[in-house]
């Protein structure tokens, strides 16, 4: 019977410091560079100047395979988007919001009473103060970050459990691979998960142009 034997991990002490040095100065001017374009709105270089930096990081993890950290900005790509998905236990469950159906003055009134009754506040209490804003209707995800580090994404699932979607969540553009700036050990974070109608529409183009199934 043949023995099967697994090849060790990379080693990052093996790599040169001048060279690990210069990886981390290019995650860190990529991730920089996409916040700025994702988030702020605001890039600071053009397409063409972000693609040689992120060239010359690949270059480098393929040279040294140890330099491939989670939080690279080349793990957004290269990797196919899986269909099967692990199963997440949530640290706290994922509770959903509750709907309310009755759009009129009477489903204000419902609503209002329920939030005084569940405040244990009485008649004579000053009236409740509310903030109201319109609402995303996507798909419930969980981002967990370790040291600043997204490590973990999962969906609501039956509140309980959820799926494990990383690999997905990861060419997300907009969904940072590392915080910026100082980060608790665990930072749990949570949101929606939307694709705007525009690019919906886009999609449901390329998708004729290649003569494939559109969406609805």
């Amino acid at each position: 019977m043949s023995e099967t034997s697994t090849a060790p991990l990379p080693d990052p002490a093996s790599v040169p410091a001048e060279v690990a040095a210069q990886a981390a100065a290019l995650r860190a001017q990529l991730q920089d560079h996409a916040h700025r374009y994702y988030v702020l709105d605001d890039p600071q270089i053009t397409d063409a100047a972000y693609d040689q930096l992120f060239q010359a990081l690949q270059a480098l993890e393929a040279a040294h395979p140890a330099l491939r950290t989670a939080d690279s900005p080349t793990q957004r790509v290269g990797g196919a988007v899986l269909d099967g998905f692990a199963p997440v236990r949530h640290a706290v469950p994922m509770l959903s919001i509750r709907t309310e159906t009755d759009t009129e003055a009477s489903g204000a009134e419902a609503f209002d009473a329920r939030v005084r009754r569940e405040l244990a506040l009485a008649e004579t209490d000053p009236p409740v103060a509310y903030a109201a804003e319109l609402k995303f209707d996507g798909l419930a995800i969980n981002l967990r970050f370790e040291a600043g580090v997204l490590v973990q994404a999962a969906t609501r699932g039956d509140g309980e459990t959820g799926e494990d979607v990383t690999q997905n969540i990861r060419t997300i553009g907009t969904i940072p691979l590392r915080l910026h700036g100082a980060a608790p050990p665990v930072l749990e974070v949570r949101g929606e998960v939307y694709m705007k109608r525009a690019d919906f529409e886009r999609m449901n183009e390329r998708q004729r142009e290649a003569g494939a199934k559109t969406f609805v």
